[in-house]
């Protein structure tokens, strides 16, 4: 929504900070970063609290579900969130997603059992990615044109002072009250967002424009139904119960692609969209297995780290946050690079990424804690030298059909990997032992499992991604 009384000229004029930060948006910048924050913070905040969650409740064997639950319902709230603003308008969507957010906390803050956790973890999941996807149509909507350069800036700052806060957080919650108290401090927040939400003006939550398909419920519901039963596969480890389940999740995920590939416009995902021959199949497969490849040190790390080296839930905790300090950094040091260096940053990025799977290997269960810490940053920083280039790369590369679809395929498919990966590494952490450890020399065997398990998928990664970087023509060529 633009502001009427600004000319041309003045929608083009530079905005300093100064005058951003004085202006009347800035309640509304508020809004929208509260929102992204509660999503931003939440996967560090619980990766530091989750063992001491572990320790009071149990369910050990479930450690990879708290993430891939939640990742389900951000990739179903991600999916959602576009046709619902369509449809409703911000306002009721996003305080809606607000209050299921604050709800999911509440119900871990009480829950006595590890399901019960999981229960919250799928709201919180639902409500985050909600808020986070009507977040950035927030900023369309509520900014005027000169404005939104800086407000998306403000956002991504956010993210990098999430990672660092995060962990804080999570870590005086357990060391000086109760991780019970952190998720409830969160729902609190939640909460306030809804009722904020709920009370703005209603032309300021006006519905956007456009068509409004219908929401794709049978091919989401495969999708969460593959991640559901490969993670249920790792519960109780016995060779056909765990096949089968695990044939099922894949069988699954075939019959998704199946129906989107038939869905025509209404398609989530591009055409060919795990094809390494083709430019946007390459990099789309490259996300998606390294992103199985790297969930371990957040689904894992704190739990592996506090048993073997006997750290505190904080130091865990910021162990997980280099991985998105080293992003964060890398990111802007880049973020200004010529086109023609593409190919060469997702090269060094993507490679960088594999080394710190190596890295993780050998450092995890041998330490010293602060090169487990190095390896997260390095994972991080290879991240962060990519990410904008790939998609870059891959959009100048596809046909022009596909642009719109590829920008938001490539957020949907990291997430998928995320939930596929925790729920994969899930099932090599129980069969290696992670529920039978007593001191670190078997977490430390449990450790060695779960980050060679993660390396064909990075090498799998690495050959999409030469693919990517290869290809000089558009999908045709």
């Amino acid at each position: 929504m633009t502001n009427p009384n600004l000319t041309a000229a003045e929608t083009d004029s530079f905005v300093s900070w100064r005058e951003f930060l004085t202006s009347s948006y800035v309640p509304a910048l508020v809004l929208v970063c509260l929102a992204v924050w509660l999503h931003a913070a939440d996967s560090l905040i619980v990766a530091t609290m989750l063992p001491s969650v572990v320790e009071e409740v149990g369910g050990a064997a479930l450690v990879g579900w708290a993430v891939a639950l939640y990742e389900i319902g951000s990739i179903v709230a991600g999916a959602a969130s576009a046709l619902l603003t369509l449809r409703y308008g911000l306002r009721l969507p996003m305080s809606l997603a607000a209050a299921l957010f604050g709800i999911g906390c509440l119900l871990s803050a009480i829950s006595p059992t590890m399901p019960l956790v999981l229960c919250g973890r799928a709201l919180q999941g639902l409500g985050g990615g909600g808020l986070v996807g009507m977040g950035f149509v927030a900023v369309g909507a509520l900014f005027p044109a000169r404005y939104m350069a800086r407000a998306l800036a403000a956002v991504s700052a956010l993210w990098g002072v999430s990672a660092f806060l995060g962990p804080l957080i999570g870590g005086l919650f357990v060391e000086y009250a109760t991780w019970r108290w952190g998720f409830a401090f969160f729902g609190a927040q939640a909460f306030v967002l809804a009722l904020w939400i709920a009370r703005r003006p209603d032309e300021e939550s006006a519905a956007l424009s456009g068509e409004t398909p219908s929401l794709p419920i049978r091919r989401l519901a495969l999708l969460c139904l593959a991640v559901v039963l490969i993670a249920a596969a790792g519960i109780r480890i016995d060779p056909l119960r765990t096949g089968g389940l695990v044939l099922g999740g894949l069988l699954c995920l075939f019959l998704f692609l199946r129906l989107d590939g038939r869905a025509g416009a209404g398609r989530l995902l591009p055409a060919r969209p795990f094809d390494a021959r083709h430019s946007t199949g390459a990099a789309l497969l490259m996300i998606l297995s390294l992103s199985i490849a790297t969930i371990a040190i957040t689904a894992f790390g704190p739990l592996l780290v506090t048993t073997i080296h006997a750290a505190s839930a904080l130091t865990a905790g910021y162990i997980v946050a280099c991985s998105s300090i080293g992003w964060t950094v890398a990111a802007v040091l880049v973020s200004g690079s010529p086109e023609r260096f593409d190919r060469h940053l997702i090269a060094a990025g993507m490679s960088l990424v594999t080394l710190s799977i190596l890295g993780f290997l050998y450092a995890v269960p041998a330490g010293p804690i602060w090169l487990i810490a190095v390896c997260a940053g390095v994972e991080g920083a290879g991240f962060g030298l990519s990410w904008t280039f790939i998609l870059r790369r891959t959009t100048a590369l596809a046909d022009a059909g596909e642009v719109q679809r590829i920008s938001g395929a490539i957020p949907t498919v990291q997430r998928l990997g995320y939930a596929l990966g925790a729920a994969y590494v899930g099932i090599v952490a129980n069969a290696s032992g992670l529920l039978t450890m007593t001191g670190p020399a078997e977490a430390g065997a449990v450790a060695r499992w779960i980050f060679a398990a993660c390396l064909p998928f990075a090498a799998l990664g690495l050959v999409a991604m030469i693919g990517l970087v290869r290809r000089q023509g558009g999908e045709g060529a």
